[in-house]
């Protein structure tokens, strides 16, 4: 998109100003669906942060995911925790991954998230 989706914006700052992670969207960026559930920027950094320490092999970037000075203007990206790439019939990885998207690159969204059962 060339320019952000205002509505898509808006919802990313709530989620933001009331540090809340309960919002469930489903995005298409890249031809690639998303789904799960958004969370501020700080708590997914602070996540990302720490699986990253836990791992041996690379501890050493957990660093470059420590807090960041606030940012003005609106937000530019969405943060999931919890979420799946869309592949057919799967949700990769299935307990869930985390992932930031730029909210410019969003072409379709709807709030709610995905998941599969086998039937």
């Amino acid at each position: 998109m060339s320019k952000p989706d205002e509505l898509l914006v808006d919802i990313a700052a709530k989620v933001e100003s009331e540090q809340s992670n309960q919002m469930s969207l489903t995005v298409v960026t890249g031809g690639t669906v998303i789904t799960g559930r958004l969370a501020p920027e700080a708590v997914w950094r602070q996540r990302v942060s720490e699986v990253l320490a836990d791992s041996p092999r690379l501890d050493d970037f957990a660093g470059a995911f420590g807090p960041s000075a606030p940012k003005d203007g609106p937000p530019t990206h969405l943060h999931f925790h919890v979420a799946r790439i869309l592949q057919g019939t799967v949700g990769i990885p299935e307990t869930g991954g985390m992932y930031r998207v730029s909210i410019e690159d969003v072409s379709a969204w709807t709030v709610g998230d995905f998941s599969y059962t086998d039937h």
